[in-house]
């Protein structure tokens, strides 16, 4: 992994240095909305039977995003090999962070790096059907809606009922 450099974002490989911002973010309902109900979360370690990624620093494939200027904590990013060439876009920002395209051009950044860097084909991400907000940035870099899902959660979260959304993206001008 690299550092990325956006306009107005820095991504790098995250550290044990960033577990407290990571953990900051689980324990923001509002952030939590979609993944969990928005469950505050408060454990020192990830659970490692959770659903949703809890980065905690050590894992290898999550980069911390932090403001090119001033460096403050935005959120993180991560592309996780799903196999076969194929990696699966995952972020979570602040919500001081919302609404102001760095999830867009974070996740840009990322696929990017994927197809150039990562030898990935394909890209893929998953959100509620009922996330308006995680489907237009998933759109917005480029990914396609490929189904919807029905899904029995666990726990039953507001919007739920309407599924689970896949998106794809192949790598340009191959074959994925």
């Amino acid at each position: 992994m690299t550092v990325l450099q956006t306009k107005n974002l820095t991504l790098r490989p995250c550290s044990p240095d960033d577990r407290d911002d990571f953990m900051d973010l689980e324990r923001d309902p509002a952030v939590m909305r979609f993944l969990n109900g928005g469950h505050a979360v408060d454990e020192v370690e990830g659970d490692p039977d959770s659903l949703f990624l809890m980065p905690r620093g050590r894992e290898e494939h999550v980069w911390t995003a932090r403001s090119t200027v001033g460096g403050g904590f935005i959120g993180w990013f991560c592309l996780w090999p799903n196999g076969n060439r194929e990696a699966e876009l995952g972020y979570r920002l602040r919500r001081a962070a919302w609404g102001r395209g760095l999830a867009s051009e974070g996740a840009r950044a990322l696929i990017h790096w994927g197809f150039s860097s990562g030898r990935y084909d394909t890209v893929v991400a998953c959100t509620m059907a009922a996330h308006g907000a995680s489907r237009r940035v998933l759109e917005k870099a480029g990914l396609r809606l490929v189904r919807t899902v029905a899904v029995d959660w666990a726990e039953a979260i507001p919007g739920g009922e309407q599924g689970e959304v896949h998106y794809a993206m192949a790598r340009p001008g191959g074959s994925g």
